[in-house]
């Protein structure tokens, strides 16, 4: 129970109001507890009433009453309100079929122990994390964040270094994949069974994303997506704790926090974090919350320190990330969490409805190749692109390079050269030869090619949807709102991400998500009903500020960090290089904040392990929450 207890207690932010542990020969279980629903009757881990099967749930399960009806129906008594308890009754009517039938955002393990099986799944966007890893002795454990395994004392402490070319080239660790080599992420919309014993039966899918686009929807394309984002904000606003809304100044937290407003009973409570200056939101924001009269709390976000918080991101992430972006959303998850335990966000909307600029010139670029032959592409055009300057600082239609580059490759090579962070020459450039040997021709483009594979060749949009849906989404965005709102106890739940509505709009002919030249038409259609107009005319703003500035007055710590002992003892950085790259960017002459962002917060993570606490046991199972 020892270690169990310390794998729980390192998760004691994601569940401050309350404890539960499940110990038997072989099998353990522990829980934090975030209350929400059923305050009196949730606690967890729960059991049947024989204690033959059991559960540690995180998520909430939003059809959980349809489905208590259903099971009902065919005679299962219920003990509680939870929703959790759902997923025991379901797990004996249904089996392995049951976790398709939820609608919700979750990850869960349930023991039983008639059956001898452990089931793990995680809902179908990665909303909830599940992570795991096989231990050495054979032992099988689970946790939601990275931090409940690096407790453990016999978890192999190697880094993966495809993983860290990975997190270079994109800022992220892409699923399934994290930094440590023993320690395994769960895909989104899976499952996996286990034996006693510890032998997998199985992983697979219970849930995909669309491939095709389907047939025209017509002229009621923006009512029904109305009638879907209703139900959706509707089912999300489950709770028996106070509710709120994360508010910007874009269309997708604004449709989500109207529509929220008009069903709630009482003043909806809303969150604003701005950054001073042209890109600033919270003008925008106010507008709507005077619309619908909302208690609205806005902060300055351009006042963070970012070095400092360069070495809180890999600790609250347990393994570096790279999309600084992370430090305003902690802000205004903080900011949340004095006033609520729920907060709806606009999560989603980009990747389901098109709404990234990168999306509208990647169909240029695709139109481009379809009238330029092949050889002539790579050569002529590719050549303009590499003698091209990077125009880091020129007005926006000057900036070229990147589109050059595109449309000089294949479909699938110029998207990802489009979401790349650091270009392969760049980041190997950056580690030392002994790192660079180790990675063995891999490359983190082959992802992308593969998965846009998968898709209707005819869709070249579809088909960069449905690779961030795998990609970007899971390992960045939804990771970051998941563990900066977690960090505070705070739970974020993003009506846009409603399956149903996923797949709905993902099979949108490309024509009703760019048409007019602006991504996500149908969703601006919905909006439009909604929010001032004003606002549906603003140009989609990033949420962050420029970091480039603060890097260089703080150049010597800067330098400091990188070219200190957890960098260069750790042996895979190239001093020279990296001490190159600081200079280049304090001189002004060119932007490298992006690669330094990487490499600080890699710097903070390698601070960290070497302060991983040792604890003399093992467990099985370890907690889920």
């Amino acid at each position: 129970m020892r270690i169990l207890r310390a794998m729980t207690e390192a998760q004691r932010h994601r569940g401050p109001d309350g404890e539960g542990f499940h110990a038997e020969p072989h099998v353990g279980f522990g829980h934090r507890r975030l209350a929400i629903v059923d305050l009196a009757g949730g606690a967890q881990p729960m059991a049947t009433e024989d204690g033959a099967v059991v559960v540690t749930f995180n998520g909430e399960i939003y059809n959980h009453e349809t489905l208590r009806r259903a099971l009902a129906a065919r005679g299962h008594v219920f003990r509680s309100r939870s929703d959790t308890e759902v997923l025991l009754h379901g797990w004996r009517e249904w089996g392995t079929e049951m976790p398709a039938r939820l609608v919700g955002m979750f990850a869960f393990a349930l023991w039983d122990r008639g059956a001898g099986r452990l089931l793990l799944a995680r809902d179908p966007l990665g909303e909830k994390p599940l992570h795991y890893a096989w231990l050495p002795d054979g032992g099988f454990a689970f946790a939601s964040e990275i931090g409940g395994l690096t407790v453990l004392p016999e978890l192999p402490r190697r880094l993966d270094p495809v993983a860290l070319d990975d997190f270079l080239a994109l800022g992220y660790v892409p699923e399934p994949a994290t930094i440590h080599a023993a320690i395994r992420r769960l895909p989104p919309g899976h499952l996996m069974l286990l034996e006693r014993g510890d032998a997998l039966i199985t992983q697979r899918r219970f849930w995909a994303p669309p491939r095709a686009a389907g047939a025209g929807t017509g002229t009621d394309a923006a009512e029904a997506l109305r009638r879907r984002l209703e139900a959706a904000v509707q089912a999300r606003m489950m709770a028996d704790v106070p509710l709120g809304a994360f508010l910007s100044g874009g269309i997708d937290s604004g449709a989500v926090t109207s529509l929220a407003a008009l069903a709630a009973g009482q003043p909806l409570a809303t969150f604003t974090m701005g950054f001073a200056g042209a890109a600033d939101e919270r003008p925008d924001a106010a507008m709507v919350a005077r619309r619908y009269g909302t208690r609205h709390f806005a902060e300055d976000g351009a006042a963070a320190d970012y070095l400092a918080m360069a070495r809180e991101i890999p600790r609250l992430f347990g393994e570096p990330f790279g999309d600084h972006s992370a430090v305003p959303t902690l802000a205004v998850a903080s900011l949340a969490r004095r006033q609520v335990t729920v907060a709806l966000s606009g999560d989603g909307g980009d990747e389901v409805f098109a709404g990234y600029r990168r999306y509208r010139f990647h169909m240029m670029a695709e139109a481009a190749r379809r009238l330029l032959p092949a050889g002539l592409r790579r050569r002529a055009v590719g050549a303009l692109a590499r003698a091209y300057p990077k125009l880091d600082r020129a007005p926006r239609w000057l900036r070229a390079k990147t589109t050059l580059t595109e449309i000089s490759l294949d479909s699938a090579l110029g998207y990802y050269g489009t979401v790349c962070k650091l270009a392969e020459e760049r980041r190997r450039a950056l580690l030392s030869p002994a790192q660079r040997a180790t990675l063995s021709g891999h490359d983190p483009s082959a992802r992308f090619t593969a998965l846009m594979a998968e898709c209707d060749p005819d869709n070249p949009l579809l088909q960069a949807q449905y690779a961030d849906l795998h990609t970007y989404l899971p390992g960045d965005i939804l990771a970051k709102v998941d563990r900066t709102s977690m960090a505070v106890s705070l739970e974020v739940r993003p009506p846009l991400l409603d399956p149903d509505l996923v797949a709905w709009g993902m099979a949108l002919p490309a024509e009703w998500k760019l048409r007019g030249g602006t991504g996500k038409h149908v969703l601006r259609q919905v909006a439009g009903a909604l929010l001032p107009p004003e606002l549906l005319k603003r140009c989609k703003r990033g949420f962050a500020a420029d970091i480039s500035r603060q890097l260089r007055s703080q150049a010597d710590e800067v330098r400091r960090r990188l070219l200190g002992p957890a960098m260069l003892d750790a042996g895979m950085f190239d001093a020279h290089a990296i001490a190159a790259l600081v200079d280049r960017h304090v001189s002004g002459a060119s932007d490298h904040s992006q690669a330094l962002w990487h490499l600080l917060v890699m710097e903070g993570f390698l601070s960290e392990q070497g302060t991983a606490p040792a604890l003399p046991e093992t467990a099985n199972a370890a907690a889920c929450r």
